[in-house]
């Protein structure tokens, strides 16, 4: 079936994980305390949900369309074939290694939460640190078996020479932009628990789109640079988002965060 069988193989996988998740709510002991009948009541806080909801997708969407948005426009670069294949390849490449800074930074965002909804602003800073601590140890974990198994990486993508040897020469780059990627999985997760989904939103709207994609234009059209420069273009990106997340981050008064998230939950509470 080629690619066609692929992309069935990856819808029957997503239905399979939805179907188990699905038979696990309804069924675990551990979920009896989350099952209720349908009411309306149900959408009663929906509002406040979807204020939530809606940012914290657009920060991760924001980010993937700018890679995506690249792979897209490497087909007008000279030699496109060759050009889109390895991009997708070092795309490929990036979201399995992301997966290890993506659960600690969800882990990160449910702790953090938990802690200023308990009133524990050490505590919540405490898992900061942590967090970031683990994630900088993979990151540099990651990135140093990237480099030692940069010419075999290729293979197990193609069989073509030229694909191969383009691959190896990107994975330093690639290398590079595992720390930002490892960095930023954990700080948006703490945005995430800290609800500040809209100002993360923003972050990666001005890291990616007005820095990112723009310096990858210059640099993979102008400078001639090609898939190299995209992808250094999204590396300047990563490096602005981790930048300004930091910032935010480490500017952060936990107490005052503590006094806000019991405020609102207050708020809240009364509304319902």
């Amino acid at each position: 079936m080629g690619n066609a069988g692929a992309a069935l193989s990856v819808s029957i996988c997503d239905w399979v994980e939805v179907t188990v998740l699905g038979l696990y709510i309804k069924y675990s002991p551990s979920c009896d305390k989350t099952r209720a009948p349908f009411t309306w009541e149900a959408f009663s806080g929906i509002g406040s949900f979807m204020r939530l909801a809606v940012p914290s997708a657009l920060m991760l969407c924001l980010e993937w369309w700018s890679y995506e948005l690249l792979v897209l426009l490497s087909g007008i670069l000279p030699n496109p074939a060759l050009e889109t294949s390895v991009l997708s390849i070092c795309i490929s490449t990036v979201v399995l290694v992301y997966n290890l800074p993506f659960g600690i930074g969800t882990a990160a965002s449910v702790r953090v939460s938990n802690e200023l909804g308990a009133g524990n602003p050490e505590g919540a800073r405490l898992v900061v640190v942590v967090a970031l601590s683990i994630v900088i140890c993979s990151a540099i974990l990651v990135s140093v078996s990237l480099l030692s198994l940069r010419h075999f990486i290729g293979f197990a993508f193609s069989n073509e020479e030229e694909v191969i040897n383009y691959v190896t020469r990107m994975v330093p780059l690639l290398s590079i932009s595992v720390l930002a990627d490892n960095l930023q999985g954990v700080l948006t997760g703490i945005s995430r628990g800290c609800g500040w989904q809209h100002l993360g939103a923003y972050v990666n709207l001005g890291a990616f789109y007005l820095v990112g994609v723009p310096v990858a234009l210059v640099l993979g059209f102008t400078m001639h640079l090609g898939g190299a420069g995209f992808w250094m273009g999204m590396i300047a990106g990563g490096a602005t988002q981790v930048t300004l997340l930091s910032i935010i981050t480490a500017m952060t008064n936990w107490r005052k965060m503590v006094g806000s998230v019991l405020f609102y939950l207050m708020l809240l509470l009364h509304t319902i």
